[in-house]
Formats: C-alpha cells, sequence, structure tokens
C-alpha cells in the first residue's frame, strides 16, 4: 500500500473537508449513485453492507432501500461524519473498519456495495476482500461495484482491472454492466434471473 492508500493519506482528507470528493455538490456523484440504485435488481434488501463509505452520501441512498444496513471505512475522521450523515436512520450502522484484514465475518447480507474501493488495494488484498464478500452472501445475494475508470495517482489498478478481478474471484454470474467514459457499475448474483423473469413477465 503506497503513501496515497493508507489510513494516513484517507485521514487527512476528512481532516481538511467533510466532502473531500465532493460526493454532495457534483452531478458526476450525483449521476453515479442514481445510476448505482438503478443497477440493483431488487426492490428491497434485507441486509446489505457497503465498505469504504466515505461520508455516507451513498449509504443514506441505499438506507432507503434496505431493512438493515452496516457500513464502515477504515479512516476516523469519515467514520465521525457518516454517523452524524446517517444518526436519523436506526437501521444503519457505522462502524470503523480497515480492509480487507477486518471484513465482519460473523455477518451475512444479501447486498455488498464496493464502491470506489478496489483500487486503493492491491490486487492481493482485493481477491482477499471478493472472498470475504462471497463467503459473507446469503443465498441469492449480489455484489455490486461501481469504480472510475480513469487513472488514479499511487493505485497499482485501475477499474477496469478492479471489475475484471472481481469477476474472476466471485465467478457469479453478471446480471447487469453499465459502461461510459468515466465509469463501471457491474452487478453479480448467485440468481441469473432477470427482473422481468422475476415478476413473470418472461418465460
Amino acid at each position: 500500500m503506497s503513501e496515497s492508500t493508507g489510513a494516513d493519506f484517507f485521514d487527512g482528507l476528512f481532516a481538511a473537508s467533510d466532502d473531500p470528493w465532493q460526493f454532495r455538490s457534483r452531478w458526476y456523484e450525483q449521476r453515479k449513485r442514481a445510476l448505482t440504485l438503478a443497477s440493483l435488481t431488487a426492490p428491497r434488501y434485507r441486509s446489505a453492507y457497503e465498505p469504504g463509505c466515505a461520508n455516507g452520501e451513498l449509504s443514506a441512498a441505499l438506507a432507503e432501500r434496505c431493512d438493515a444496513l452496516l457500513v464502515s471505512d477504515g479512516a476516523t475522521k469519515a467514520v465521525e461524519i457518516a454517523r452524524r450523515r446517517l444518526q436519523a436512520l436506526p437501521h444503519v450502522s457505522v462502524v470503523k473498519a480497515w480492509l480487507p484484514g477486518e471484513w465482519p465475518a460473523s455477518h451475512s447480507f444479501d447486498l455488498v456495495v464496493l464502491s470506489e474501493l478496489g483500487y486503493y488495494l492491491d490486487a492481493d488484498s482485493l481477491v482477499e476482500l471478493a472472498n470475504s464478500a462471497r463467503r459473507s452472501l446469503r443465498q441469492g445475494g449480489s455484489v455490486l461495484a461501481c469504480h472510475w475508470r480513469r487513472p488514479i495517482a499511487g493505485c497499482a489498478l485501475d477499474g477496469d482491472q478492479v471489475h475484471e478481478l472481481l469477476g474472476s474471484t466471485l465467478g457469479m454470474p453478471l446480471l447487469g454492466h453499465t459502461l461510459d467514459a468515466d465509469l463501471r457499475i457491474d452487478l453479480w448474483c448467485d440468481d441469473p434471473s432477470s427482473v422481468a423473469s422475476r415478476e413473470g413477465l418472461v418465460g
């Protein structure tokens, strides 16, 4: 892990600003959240996990689709900000966890969301993260990944490499794929049925 992907780097970012990537103000970020939510194939999930939650902007949107939501971040200041952002939502829990080593192994989930997280890990750590996510999934569960596709200083992997490695490690059917010049969103699910087939619209 380089200096630009370690704990001190992220602690410094959130010490300087409670919204270092302008999640709240940038249209790119607002659009990305909308695409992320639209990529989910179930209207609601019993239990979901979002590691690397940053200041909790995506978490607040995910909370509307979940009965229980666990979110975490490795940066102390980010956890504090996310807790304030989400304090009115009693079904959301915010914890400090540095991944992949502190994955909540005692929990099981219907949905794991990996948003803008994978390229801050090296390949071995990303494989460990993907294996942890796979083991944590309940039957029929989903993993959604969303990442910036352009180069990031200090990161060994780009967004496309992250998604290719996640896909090969998870070994699950790919249900959804969104791609443009800036971002990539992939959804893998144990259940390969489409939304229309689940609702009986197709055989």
